[in-house]
């Protein structure tokens, strides 16, 4: 058997990928306004959109607990796996990339790899989706871990929000960034450029915001072959508009393309009206 791949619930692929690729995805996590659930199995993007849109809100969410990786890894080891090569979403944005660190430690560190892929959605997608197609090619453990690292640098992801305050809320931005954005009446793009969110670009309107997501995904591509995915939340028509101007910017250069709505994860700390653009360069 191929090394197994094994990756969280905020890659936020498409569940077709996901089977014909035969990962492993293990859910984070969220509670909203004290009401527990898996990501993707429990709690679904339009449970945190009703929630975001009241009055009163609290959301929080939890990394998997480190014998939950520790379950998936032995299973899979003794179901034949000759390796196990585990890549999580941003260690700057969640614990669970210490946790499947912890777990890979305690099932055995030369036949479990986890891998901080600095990112999440399908910035952190498109390494999980090279190593599982190097794990079928063949690859050993090596060769896996290589792929979705080589995958990491080739990856860029940008997101436009209406607000900064659900990023503030959740402690992924710095207060003062939040109040300028709000003070004034900004529109901010970010990216992660080592893993932790930073504030890109500010626009004054949602359009402006959507044109500059288009122009710094296309500049991202430089003259490179791309694979593209553009996810959203409750906002299908921003998703819709992205796909259709990258599609024609990039012409024949682009080939695959995603679109998914994020899930309750993402939500809870970027809110409804998220847009993101995720650039893959192909080698």
């Amino acid at each position: 058997m191929p090394v197994a791949v094994v990756t969280d619930s905020t890659a936020y692929l498409p569940p077709e990928l996901v089977r014909a690729h035969r990962l492993t995805v293990i859910p984070l996590t969220v509670v909203l306004n004290g009401i527990e659930g898996l990501e993707g199995v429990e709690i679904f993007p339009e449970d945190a959109t009703r929630v975001l849109g009241g009055r009163r809100v609290t959301v929080s969410t939890s990394r998997p607990a480190p014998e939950q990786f520790a379950q998936v890894y032995r299973q899979l080891l003794a179901d034949g796996a000759d390796g196990v090569v585990s890549v999580h979403l941003s260690a700057e944005l969640s614990g669970t990339v210490e946790a499947a660190r912890l777990a890979a430690a305690e099932v055995g560190d030369d036949r479990v790899i986890v891998i901080d892929s600095r990112s999440t959605g399908m910035g952190l997608g498109f390494p999980v989706l090279a190593a599982a197609a190097a794990a079928a090619q063949g690859a050993d453990l090596t060769g896996v871990r290589q792929a979705a690292l080589d995958a990491v640098e080739r990856t860029t992801i940008f997101f436009y929000v209406d607000t900064l305050e659900f990023l503030r809320r959740g402690g992924r931005i710095n207060a003062a960034e939040a109040l300028l954005g709000t003070a004034l009446s900004v529109k901010p793009i970010m990216h992660m450029p080592d893993g932790s969110i930073v504030v890109r670009d500010k626009v004054r309107t949602a359009s402006r915001g959507i044109a500059r997501l288009v122009d710094l995904a296309v500049e991202a591509a430089g003259d490179a072959d791309v694979d593209l995915a553009v996810h959203h939340l409750a906002a299908p028509q921003r998703a819709d508009q992205l796909l259709a101007a990258l599609t024609e910017r990039l012409g024949d250069r682009l080939h695959d393309t995603y679109v998914t709505e994020a899930g309750a994860v993402i939500a809870a700390h970027a809110g409804p009206g998220l847009a993101c653009v995720v650039l893959h360069r192909r080698p």
